[in-house]
């Protein structure tokens, strides 16, 4: 399904001379967090939801315009690129201009998600896996290389965070078990945060201490 078929149209946006009543009635009927302001047709920003309780209902949204958040996407904007703008911007809905700046709609974060979802990354079956490395020592073609040599299908790999020093990954493996990749990863100096199936060489660990408790405690 192509990304311009969620485009919605069924909010107008406010003018810059309408009441700050229009707007907080407005946020009281829907779940948005922000709505679009425009000025003589020609789109200025967004104003959230937050902003427009802390305003007297008598006064013009002009008068507040300084709370106006100018955030948008193209038409062209990929889906990815989408999902990168609401979150760069806390917001679940996103204004969509045209090459012209012209007011197309917006797009609502859950519609946005949903394209997510049907990815292979969350569609097809496997094994979610979560590493940490060195933040110049990683590579995504060792990483790869890493998956492929245990018969594995890499369906996908993010940065899932990042600091001075380190950064983890979160990995998407199919076809493979996901046993023998955590222990490969471990020759490769990976650190494993975290595997949603079960790790044999933890709960070997967590059996011989278990032994040795009993052991001790004879």
């Amino acid at each position: 399904m192509q990304l311009q078929d969620f485009v919605i149209n069924d909010i107008k946006p406010l003018s810059i001379t309408d009441k700050i009543s229009d707007l907080q009635l407005l946020f009281n009927q829907l779940t948005y967090s922000h709505i679009p302001i425009q000025k003589d047709g020609v789109y200025l920003g967004c104003i959230s939801e937050t902003d427009a309780h802390c305003f007297e209902s008598a006064k013009s949204i002009i008068e507040c315009n300084y709370t106006i958040e100018g955030f948008f996407v193209r038409q062209t904007t990929n889906w990815l690129d989408v999902l990168e703008a609401f979150a760069q911007n806390d917001s679940n809905i996103m204004p969509i201009l045209d090459q012209n700046n012209k007011y197309l709609g917006y797009y609502e974060l859950n519609d946005i998600i949903h394209l997510f979802n049907e990815t292979p990354f969350f569609s097809e079956p496997g094994g979610i896996l979560i590493v940490e490395k060195g933040i110049h020592d990683y590579s995504f073609s060792e990483i790869s290389q890493i998956v492929e040599s245990n018969d594995g299908k890499l369906l996908g790999a993010f940065i899932s965070k990042m600091d001075s020093d380190l950064v983890r990954i979160t990995i998407k493996v199919g076809n493979a078990s996901i046993n023998e990749v955590i222990q490969t990863f471990r020759r490769y100096s990976y650190n494993i945060i975290s595997g949603h199936q079960e790790d044999s060489y933890i709960e070997s660990l967590k059996d011989r201490s278990q032994y040795l408790d009993k052991y001790l405690n004879m």
